[in-house]
């Protein structure tokens, strides 16, 4: 919490770096440059030997002396000694930015921010560190940096006591103990209770990805995920494992792995109780809960608690099937149905019930057997109270019952005589993509099923398997 902002030394804030001057005539001089002030100020008077043309400016300029303030602003009431101060000032409410960068464009209430501000581009750092020779653009910058070598914290706490040697670091923290959140995200309602963290959150939205890897071209949104990628090209892993041998390039990510061999599971839900060993774990965890969908699709609407099932979800739009069958040539848009596929070819079942030995060839599968034998119901009927093994999807027309909502949907077809899916050589439809799928290998002479014993190829799966039981016999 004591770091700095990440732009206190490459970008310009009108509100922390430049403070409202007095006039727009130009930046302020250097504090060594006392000839200038001998020039202004007489060796025996508190007063200026300032001559005024007209009398109305010599008025106006004592109030510099007297302390006057007689010009108030109508918006939040601050008093100025001069019009032109008030003018200056009135800016804030406005919004004006008169004044603008020929370089970049970016826009400023102030001509001294501009004068600053010049210096990004030309590289000029006037102002430099006695201690270490380290250089600033800004004078405010150099004054912070110096607190680096002093050690110097005038700033405390008076909840906790901790001290800080910032005071926008201090009230940063106070935010710990009161909880604000005063920075929100437009486009999914989180909250922060830092600005630099909701810039670097709408990377999540923008997509946007500044740091670039220079070994592999790999980009990334965040500075410290560069940093652990480089680390993959340098082989730094210093954090081994002493139970398993693994090795980390961070600490933290070690401790997290530990977890797994101690069964440390520090995150528990309020709700339900189910423990987890991350804490992001929970935090999406509690979305069941909430029914929160942060993640929505920008084609047809439909949301996803996970960001990572949106991106799945966006196939079905891009029609991107990326993986294909090495046996068959099917083609699918995930790489883990492709290995749950190849499975249908080489009759794999590597997932065995410890009970009864029965083997499935999906996990999913095997969680539902297990329900057989733990008598686990976890699905209520709503109008009677019975519960069931596995969710009931029931036809309204029928009564047939199906346990994914999906088959449920390619059901109703039969009862709708919905055809959604035409095939290009001869117009037939089918109601499930499969079978138009199965159907084109008529017109393509497809047959990816080939017999291991006689070599014989089948269009269809169950021909083949019809096929080898005369072998068998």
């Amino acid at each position: 919490e004591e770091r700095t902002s990440e732009s206190s030394e490459t970008e310009v804030s009108e509100d922390d770096d430049w403070q409202e001057p007095l006039s727009d005539f130009g930046p302020e001089t250097d504090d060594n440059d006392s000839t200038l002030n001998n020039k202004k100020r007489s060796s025996n008077s508190l007063v200026n030997e300032k001559h005024c043309r007209v009398d109305q400016n010599c008025d106006s300029h004592m109030t510099v002396h007297t302390g006057e303030k007689s010009v108030s602003c109508d918006d939040c009431g601050k008093r100025f000694n001069q019009m032109r101060d008030l003018k200056i000032h009135t800016r804030v409410h406005t919004g004006e930015r008169p004044f603008d960068c020929s370089e970049c464009g970016k826009r400023f209430r102030y001509q001294g921010s501009l004068y600053v501000h010049m210096r990004l581009h030309g590289g000029e750092k006037p102002f430099s560190c006695n201690k270490c020779g380290k250089r600033f653009n800004l004078k405010t910058n150099l004054n912070r940096h110096l607190r680096s070598h002093t050690e110097e914290k005038p700033f405390s706490c008076h909840i906790c006591g901790q001290r800080f040697n910032y005071k926008r670091n201090l009230n940063m923290h106070i935010r710990v103990h009161t909880g604000e959140k005063p920075f929100s995200c437009d486009d999914c309602g989180q909250k922060f209770n830092q600005n630099r963290d909701l810039r670097r959150h709408m990377r999540v939205h923008t997509e946007e990805k500044p740091y670039v890897c220079g070994d592999c071209g790999k980009k990334f949104s965040y500075q410290c995920n560069l940093k652990r990628h480089m680390a993959l090209h340098k082989g730094e892993k210093h954090f081994a494992c002493g139970v398993c041998g693994n090795s980390f390039n961070r600490e933290g990510n070690l401790k997290i792995h530990m977890r797994v061999h101690t069964g440390e599971k520090p995150f528990g839900c309020d709700t339900c109780g189910k423990r987890f060993n991350q804490k992001i774990h929970l935090e999406t965890h509690i979305r069941v809960h909430t029914g929160e969908k942060p993640f929505d699709c920008e084609f047809c609407g439909k949301r996803f608690r996970h960001q990572c099932n949106l991106k799945i979800h966006m196939k079905v739009h891009t029609g991107e099937k990326p993986f294909s069958c090495d046996i068959c040539g099917q083609r699918f848009n995930y790489r883990r149905n492709l290995n749950m596929h190849i499975r249908v070819h080489t009759g794999e079942k590597p997932f065995s019930c410890d009970n009864c030995g029965q083997k499935f060839n999906q996990k999913i599968e095997l969680r539902r057997h297990m329900r057989v034998h733990t008598e686990e119901k976890p699905y209520t009927c709503g109008d009677c109270g019975k519960t069931f093994r596995e969710k009931q999807f029931v036809c309204g027309v029928c009564g047939n019952i199906f346990n994914q909502e999906g088959n449920l949907k390619i059901h109703m077809r039969v009862h709708t005589g919905e055809k959604p899916f035409g095939c290009d050589f001869c117009g037939k439809r089918f109601n499930q993509k499969i079978h138009l799928e199965t159907h084109i290998r008529v017109h393509t002479g497809e047959k990816p099923y080939n017999c291991g014993f006689c070599g014989k190829r089948f269009r269809h799966q169950c021909n083949l398997k019809i096929h080898t039981k005369l072998h068998k016999e």
